[in-house]
């Protein structure tokens, strides 16, 4: 992960998730807003499981490029079978994409093993939880000290991760909150986009800040700033960055919102008027048939004074 490729393909794989996941969790808030179920991932038509496949092979590539395609002896482990310390990063970053393996891997078995809903669902959402746990935990004690520029980053992207973590044991006791789901699926897809630009910023020599440098450390590349003020400097411009793509992914979750609503929405209220006025026509029936027992009723009622007043006679 400490080269921009490696920041940039797990952004692209989260920003797709957090996508696909705030698509499908608006559309069915729009399609069914009084029986909506917050869910962590979404069939398709054609393959159901096609996400968690997804999933696992993502995470299963991860794990093959750590630990056996990108090391130079295609294998992490020294010569005496221990872990050398430039490795370490290695085994810290397969261990969240084996966290991520385990959640797809689970939520397969739960769906295909089909036990009580509540319980499917609950057990979904926390083996979840525990893999953004395992992502946060890993970046907080990362044994690749990351400091100045580099930790500015990494401290953003521990927030936001937080807030996925969050989100999804809001969940568990939040099952049919439409908030909580879309604050999740857009923090997973903000996650993502910045990843990406992490990977773009910490990586590419024309963007660095100024008074600022790559270094390779032997072990990994490095910015590093020549004095305090460009090392102030750097950490002002980063938060900068995120306070600007903060707001430009708030305005455009929103913006995909009020598209979708008035795409998928409008079903619904066509589908209310025809059953408003399915429900005034029965009414009107009613009071047909009403009003026809009526006249039945008085007609025989006439009917049956004229035979006895004949009686009489």
């Amino acid at each position: 992960m400490g080269s921009l490729v490696g920041h940039v393909l797990p952004g692209f794989a989260f920003l797709a998730l957090g996508l696909w996941h705030l698509f499908n969790n608006i559309k069915l808030f729009c399609l069914h807003p009084n029986t909506f179920t917050s869910s962590l991932w979404f069939p398709t038509s054609k393959l159901r499981h096609l996400e968690l496949y997804l999933i696992m092979f993502s995470s299963s590539a991860s794990i093959s490029m750590e630990l056996f395609i990108g090391p130079r002896r295609h294998h992490p482990f020294d010569s005496d079978g221990t872990i050398p310390s430039n490795h370490l990063r290695n085994f810290e970053h397969s261990s969240i994409s084996m966290s991520f393996l385990v959640y797809a891997v689970l939520s397969l078995v739960l769906d295909r093993a089909r036990p009580r809903a509540a319980a499917s669902e609950g057990l979904n959402m926390l083996a979840a939880a525990a893999a953004f746990t395992q992502e946060l935990l890993t970046f907080h004690f990362h044994s690749t000290d990351h400091m100045g520029v580099e930790g500015q980053y990494h401290l953003i992207l521990q927030l936001i991760i937080f807030v996925s973590l969050l989100t999804t044991l809001m969940g568990i006791a939040f099952p049919r909150s439409f908030l909580v789901s879309f604050v999740r699926s857009s923090s997973i897809g903000f996650q993502g986009a910045w990843f990406i630009v992490m990977g773009y910023m910490l990586y590419t020599p024309s963007l660095i800040p100024k008074g600022c440098f790559i270094h390779d450390e032997g072990r990994h590349l490095e910015v590093k700033c020549s004095t305090e003020e460009a090392l102030h400097r750097a950490k002002s411009l980063i938060n900068i960055e995120f306070s600007w793509l903060f707001v430009i992914n708030t305005i455009f979750v929103v913006m995909l919102y009020l598209i979708l609503d008035r795409v998928y929405g409008e079903n619904i209220e066509y589908s209310t008027i025809n059953i408003k006025e399915q429900i005034k026509e029965i009414g009107e029936g009613k009071q047909d048939i009403e009003s026809s027992k009526k006249m039945n009723y008085s007609t025989f009622i006439q009917m049956g004074k004229l035979l006895g007043h004949q009686d009489k006679m």
